[in-house]
Parts: C-alpha cells; sequence; structure tokens
C-alpha cells in the first residue's frame, strides 16, 4: 500500500471528525458544503532535463484549501506517490491545524510526484525552480505560503525562494518558511513541533496529576518530532521508557538514555542496533506500560484492534492522523485522554508563522523569545480548548475541530460570499 493511498483514507477520518465538531456547532448544511471543499486545486506538468540530458515530466500540485482567516499555509513534499487528493486532504488539515492556535492562515498543501532519492542535487534545483516559477502567479507573503514537508528541506526552500524573487524582481523572504537561517529563517523552526508536543503533554500532565518524574513516556518515531520530544520529556525530568523507528522499538523500563539515542541514530542513521533497551515491535510498544504515549510516526496506528490494549493514561499525537475514528471512541470509553494532533503538532506551523512575521518586518528573535511564544500560544489555546471540552462533555479532539471550525466559520460569515 503507498503513503497516498493511506492517507487518503485518513482525510475520511478527518471528515468524519469534522462532521462531530460540526454537529456540536449545529452547523448549517450550506455552511458544512462550503467548508468541505478547497476554494483552488492547481495541477500542472513539470518537464525538465536530467544531467544525462533526458527529457522527463513530472506532475505538481498545489491546493489552497480556505483563505477566510488569512493567506494559505502548508508543506510542499516531493514523493512518487503524489496525488491530488492526498494534497487536498492536507490542506484541508492545515486549515484547521491553523485555525485552532489562531493563526492569521487558512490551508494549503502541494507536491510533486518526483523521487528525490534518483534526482542530483542539481535535478533537484532545477525541478524546485520549475515547480515555483509554475505557481509565481499563486503563491506569495499574502497569498500563499509555503513550507518544507517530506523529502523537502531548508535547501529546497531556498530555491524556492529565490526564483519567486527573481521572477517578481524583488526579494521577498516571507514566501516560503522553512529557509535557512541565513537568508531569513528563524531560530528554533527544527525544534518547534517536538517542542509542542511536550508543552501541550506537560500541561496537560499538570491538570492530570502526573508528575514529570514520576512518570513513564514512550515515544513511537525518532525522527524531528520523536526525537526533539524525548529530548525534552527527558531534560524536564520525565522517565523516557520507549523509543522506536523503523528498525523496531526499545522498551526499558527503568528509563533510556535519551543523549545516548540520539547519538546513536546520528552516527548509524537509525536506531538498529541500540544497547540502552530490549527490542519489541512496534505494536507492542503501542500498548507497553507508559503513563504518556506519544505517536510520532505513521498515520492510523492505533485502531479498534489494538486500541482496547493501549495502557496510557494520556495520548498526545505528534504524527497527523494517527488515531481512528473507531479507536478514538476506544478511548473515550476507556477514559483515556487524547490531544489530536491539530492541536499537538501545531508547534511546527506557529513557529512558521513566526518566522513569516520576522521576514516581513527584518526583525529577528532570539531562541528563547521564539520558545517563550510559542509556549504562549499552544497553552493560550489548550487552555481555551480544555473550557469547550468540560463545558460540552466531549473530547480533545471534538473541542478542537469545534473551536477551529468556528473560528473559519466567523471569518467567512463576516466577509460573507463575493458572487
Amino acid at each position: 500500500m503507498t503513503t497516498a493511498v493511506r492517507e487518503v483514507s485518513v482525510f475520511g477520518d478527518g471528515i468524519a471528525y469534522f462532521n462531530q465538531a460540526a454537529d456540536l456547532l449545529e452547523l448549517d448544511a450550506g455552511m458544512r458544503r462550503i467548508l468541505t471543499h478547497p476554494s483552488r486545486q492547481i495541477i500542472f506538468s513539470i518537464p525538465f532535463q536530467r544531467d544525462s540530458g533526458e527529457m522527463e515530466v513530472f506532475t505538481g500540485y498545489r491546493v489552497q484549501y480556505n483563505f477566510a482567516r488569512g493567506p494559505a499555509k502548508g508543506g510542499i513534499r516531493f514523493h512518487p506517490g503524489v496525488t491530488l487528493d492526498e494534497v487536498t486532504a492536507l490542506a484541508f488539515w492545515m486549515t484547521w491545524k491553523c485555525a485552532v492556535v489562531d493563526l492569521p492562515f487558512g490551508g494549503g498543501k502541494g507536491g510533486v510526484t518526483c523521487d528525490p532519492a534518483t534526482l542530483s542535487q542539481n535535478e533537484l534545483e532545477r525541478i524546485t525552480r520549475r515547480y515555483a516559477a509554475e505557481l509565481v502567479e499563486v503563491v506569495g507573503p499574502d497569498k500563499d505560503v509555503p513550507a518544507p514537508d517530506v523529502n523537502t528541506t531548508p535547501q529546497v526552500m531556498a530555491w524556492f525562494m529565490d526564483t519567486y524573487s527573481m521572477h517578481v524582481r524583488q526579494h521577498v523572504p516571507g514566501v516560503v518558511t522553512g529557509k535557512p537561517l541565513e537568508i531569513g529563517g528563524s531560530r528554533g523552526r527544527v525544534e518547534a513541533t517536538g517542542r509542542g508536543v511536550t508543552i501541550c503533554a506537560l500541561d496537560e500532565m499538570s491538570h492530570m496529576g502526573l508528575v514529570p518524574e514520576q512518570s513513564k513516556i514512550v515515544i513511537q518515531g525518532f525522527g524531528n518530532v520523536g526525537l526533539y520530544a524525548a529530548k525534552l520529556f527527558a531534560e524536564r525530568g520525565c522517565s523516557v521508557v520507549g523509543i522506536s523507528d523503523v528498525t523496531g522499538a526499545y522498551y526499558n523500563k527503568n528509563g533510556i538514555d535519551v543523549h545516548a539515542a540520539i547519538e546513536h541514530a546520528a552516527k548509524h542513521r537509525n536506531l538498529e542496533g541500540f544497547k540502552g533497551g530490549d527490542k519489541i515491535s512496534n505494536g507492542e510498544l503501542l500498548t507497553s506500560e507508559c503513563d504518556v504515549l506519544v505517536p510520532a510516526a505513521l498515520e492510523k496506528v492505533f485502531t479498534a484492534e489494538n486500541a482496547p490494549n493501549v495502557k496510557a493514561k494520556l495520548i498526545v499525537e505528534g504524527a497527523n492522523g494517527p488515531t481512528t475514528p473507531e479507536a478514538d471512541s476506544i478511548f473515550k470509553q476507556k477514559g483515556i485522554v487524547v490531544i489530536p494532533d491539530i492541536m499537538a503538532n501545531a508547534g511546527g506551523v506557529t513557529v512558521s508563522y513566526f518566522e513569516w512575521v520576522q521576514d516581513r518586518m527584518g526583525y529577528f528573535w532570539k531562541e528563547s523569545e521564539v520558545n517563550e511564544r510559542l509556549e504562549d500560544v499552544l497553552l493560550a489555546n489548550l487552555g481555551e480548548l480544555r473550557a469547550i471540552k468540560n463545558a460540552r462533555s466531549s473530547t480533545f479532539r471534538v473541542a478542537a475541530y469545534a473551536l477551529a471550525i468556528d473560528r473559519v466559520v466567523k471569518a467567512a460569515r463576516l466577509r460573507g460570499i463575493y458572487a
């Protein structure tokens, strides 16, 4: 099964969660129709010449899902399985992720059907520049602000920014985020998503009476999100007892040396051979003993089959779409608290917003200031979710979608329908 097919199925889960919140808000049928259709879908061909002289053509996509609250915002992925449906689903999610943390953005997403592993650096640059050139008229700091995603990097963002700037004949660093620091990137961006997961987790732990120094944490996934989350949990005194990556999972009831795990992963490019814990399967990791469980890898890892065996008291979704609606219902019955993806992993897009702001004013903050502002944004909005959750006797997920939808609906109604 390809990545694209799995993510399309996650879109169905997203619609299911949207409908639960729309029911809570008693949203009318007309507004539901508007919010379940993208504003704009762009498809185009990307012809390019390989270093060998051979000509190839890839397909480029950009979906701008909603503009009610501001310019579209969302990443660009380079992957052979990219489809219009996948990109539309991810742009749909970005709409709610931006709204739930009250950013002045709508949702967007883009992609190219290429495999960077088969491309030279020069070929990758040519594809990026052609992709950017095709979008010059529809992106920009006030229109649509792309960012890195699967298989794209700060260097790809630098090429995109340079191409756009050359076409409009002026320096425009705010056209993309996730850039290198030297050309307008923000301090704190790399760690932001993992930091946001930790901020949300620690705040809810305090409300649940879970003392960090006495709490056991399991993290599925040791990429950018999982690695920094593990590091930050350990710094706060939590015991990280389980970690994993594609090579398998590693569990140590007495606590894993996170610094040693990070060093091992940096040296070997994965956790294979890590001696700091007993090796188990990723499936076993999800049902292992812990207080807090952070899925930070794949989508749809919690299903009706394994959800009854999950032992965690709190789940904080670092990944997009890790929980199916069936599993979510089981967690509610079991009394497991779930902080949903659109809230828990919004740290990345929040610091992307900070980068956009810094680019536009030409003044850049210290990393400590970025981190402080990130915590302020996340805790303020998590507090609003908690108030809705308690007032409506709902879950955090329904509260998150309800808050996000309500913000978008209010903006849309104030602006009206132009016809």
